[in-house]
């Protein structure tokens, strides 16, 4: 389903499907992150609900945070991001031990032409959503790094929350993985 006009990058606030038709097969980024076969797979059966909470605290800094669900009510890992750019630390149920930061940037600060092209005008005026994750080697004994644009984009006619994914890691030497995920808005949250 579209995602209405009113939600946009100022107020991501909704909940969402993976639309896996739409979306890239994320498989191999899963492998070369340490994802064990059996998970992978039992991730590619399952359909991913997000419920995200977009909002402003106290302080003035603007958090989302994404509650993962998977299909059957299955609790999923929770993505929760301050958009400050600050180093954070988080073990992951999926991916381990990795570190992440997070922040709004305009669409000509972004450097790799794939995370910052294909957006909407609002997206483009609202400012992206910038996330960049990797793994805490040291703990983790994998070396990857994942960024992501998060957007809205036009396909087949319709708005949908899209997120650019550029992926590389030290297992894959002939050049990064890019991969584009699209969402089906279902509602408020």
């Amino acid at each position: 389903m579209a995602a209405p006009p009113e939600v946009t990058n100022k107020n991501l606030t909704g909940k969402y499907i993976m639309n896996k038709t739409l979306s890239d097969d994320s498989d191999d980024i899963l492998k070369l992150q340490g994802v064990s076969w059996f998970k992978r797979r039992a991730i590619s059966m399952f359909t991913l609900t997000l419920g995200v909470k977009h909002y402003t605290d106290e302080a003035g800094n603007e958090h989302i945070d994404v509650e993962q669900t998977l299909s059957g009510g299955i609790k999923g890992t929770n993505e929760d991001r301050t958009l400050d750019w600050e180093e954070r630390s988080d073990i992951d149920d999926v991916f381990g031990a990795v570190i992440g930061q997070s922040k709004k940037v305009k669409a000509e600060e972004v450097e790799d032409e794939f995370l910052k092209s294909g957006w909407t005008e609002d997206a483009v005026k609202d400012g992206l959503v910038l996330a960049v994750d990797w793994s805490d080697t040291p703990k983790s004994g994998m070396d990857w790094r994942a960024e992501m644009t998060w957007g809205f984009e036009i396909l087949n006619g319709e708005r949908r929350h899209a997120r650019h994914l550029k992926f590389t890691s030290s297992n894959k030497k002939d050049g990064p993985i890019f991969k584009r995920l699209y969402y089906d808005y279902i509602g408020p949250n």
